[in-house]
């Protein structure tokens, strides 16, 4: 964790000719549906094969929803800095002394990796799901902080709030008045549903044209969102491959609602043996059929864009990075393998998959290393040689473990002080041990990773000198930090 002013390193022998950078997020994906993660029901086989010439990270972790894992990747820092706790329209309406409820917009005090970036040369843009700005940004910035209950959003299809929004005032908080030179579909949106007032229950979902999505221009050749994105990611690529550029490409897909891409895919699909170990294909099979052909579609486009960088010449100066920005979602998928699922601070929230290739550069392989989201915003800087960035960050570069080099191990953090499907906590992680403390009533959970991945038995008194030494740095980390309680807790720090 970086507290202070942040100066990196940059990969010298690329400061005459800065690598380009592609981040791929999906949404809602989780860690084990893919291939190369170790499904054996969902098909993925272009990230599969992405993956045997790239370095996969078993250990990737992100916040449990989308806007904290989305303000922790642009600014970088975690989320007691930026007050993004959770998705503000899922925090459950308690007395507002027993949570401090999310902001929605990041504010302009919070600097973006894009705006550094653009600094040392790069051309950006942003496509997809952006959700660090909410619905009505004048309004929360206006209202003191913490807020006495939730914020919420408009009805789906009802779009009074467009003409604010697009005012020079309110797009400094989106994408192109936060460093990025295009935005394509990014808004406050946390699906791709809203432009339709029948919202998951229309025909179309946002993912079937017409997409309804005032920050994407109709053409007539649409037809699936996630295609129209990778022609929008290929397009800006092609008018900037003769100069370093950063695609932040965010799709909104497989979040719910769950639309069936191909029917062909779909009865195929229906016919397949369950994944055993998983439980993949098990059950909801109607719901998880569907999300299966959302991912492939998904699988199928990051394809498009590599045969593009082939194509082009490309492929060896372009670091490319694949994730998630939650587990998945309970009602979509499963996994047999983990507790919990999106929403929750078990690993089936917490956990996602992760990789980065470059060619020459990252040796294939896997690594156990736990990184988290926090870490990209470093690593990029580190990437295009900025050195001298002045500001906090919360993760460290991850070049280091690109070039296999020592990593000392460190602690990974959480702070999550607002209900959702779980109470208030905070979270450590250092090697094995995971160790969860809910900030109202201070009771303490500590599970083995290596032993128990399930998180099924409790050590949390079984283990008491692990828990105290875990315990005693969490609290330090708070108090150091004056990382905020909620008001009824009866914790100190």
């Amino acid at each position: 964790m970086i507290l202070a002013t942040t100066r990196l390193s940059g990969y010298s022998e690329r400061k005459e000719d800065k690598p380009n950078i592609i981040f791929i997020m999906a949404d809602d994906l989780g860690w084990q549906d893919v291939g190369f993660m170790g499904s054996e029901w969902f098909e993925t086989p272009n990230l599969n094969a992405l993956a045997t010439q790239s370095l996969v990270f078993n250990q990737a972790y992100m916040y449990p929803t989308c806007s904290p894992s989305r303000a922790a990747l642009l600014t970088g820092k975690q989320s007691f800095r930026t007050q993004v706790y959770n998705v503000p329209v899922l925090e459950k309406k308690h007395a507002a002394d027993q949570n401090i409820y999310s902001r929605w917009t990041v504010g302009k005090e919070h600097t973006l990796f894009s705006q550094p970036l653009r600094e040392a040369g790069y051309r950006l843009v942003h496509l997809g799901k952006w959700h660090i700005v909410g619905p009505d940004p004048e309004m929360e910035l206006a209202t003191d902080y913490p807020f006495d209950e939730p914020l919420s959003q408009p009805p789906n299809g009802e779009l009074s709030w467009l003409a604010s929004h697009q005012s020079e005032e309110i797009q400094a908080y989106y994408p192109t008045g936060r460093g990025f030179h295009e935005n394509i579909g990014g808004s406050w949106w946390g699906d791709p549903a809203r432009g339709y007032k029948e919202g998951y229950k229309s025909e179309s979902g946002g993912y079937k044209a017409p997409f309804k999505n005032p920050f994407i221009l109709d053409i007539v050749t649409d037809e699936w969102l996630t295609d129209r994105l990778t022609d929008e990611a290929i397009s800006f690529m092609d008018k900037n491959k003769d100069q370093p550029f950063f695609v932040n490409l965010h799709y909104y897909a497989p979040h719910r609602p769950t639309v069936v891409r191909d029917q062909q895919w779909m009865e195929k699909y229906l016919n397949k043996m369950p994944d055993s170990v998983t439980g993949q294909g098990t059950e909801n099979l109607k719901e998880i059929v569907g999300y299966a052909t959302m991912i492939q579609s998904l699988d199928e486009n990051v394809g498009r864009i590599i045969d593009y960088l082939d194509e082009q010449g490309l492929r060896e100066n372009t670091l490319i990075i694949f994730t998630s920005d939650n587990g998945f979602n309970g009602l979509q998928s499963t996994n047999k393998r983990l507790r919990g699922a999106k929403g929750q601070v078990y690993e089936g929230g917490l956990r996602v998959p992760a990789l980065a290739h470059w060619e020459g550069v990252i040796s294939p392989g896997t690594t156990d290393i736990p990184i988290c989201g926090l870490d990209y915003f470093p690593t990029f800087l580190a990437v295009a040689g900025i050195g001298d960035y002045q500001g906090v960050l919360d993760g460290q570069s991850l070049m280091t473990i690109y070039k296999r080099e020592e990593f000392p191990e460190r602690p990974l953090f959480w702070h999550i002080a607002s209900t959702y499907k779980n109470p208030p906590c905070s979270i450590i992680r250092r090697g094995k041990w995971k160790l969860i403390q809910f900030l109202n009533d201070g009771s303490v959970e500590l599970y083995n990773l290596d032993e128990d991945l399930q998180e099924s038995k409790n050590l949390a008194e079984e283990q008491a000198q692990i828990t105290q030494e875990l315990l005693a740095e969490l609290i330090s980390w708070r108090k150091e930090n004056k990382v905020p309680l909620p008001n009824a807790s009866i914790l100190k720090f």
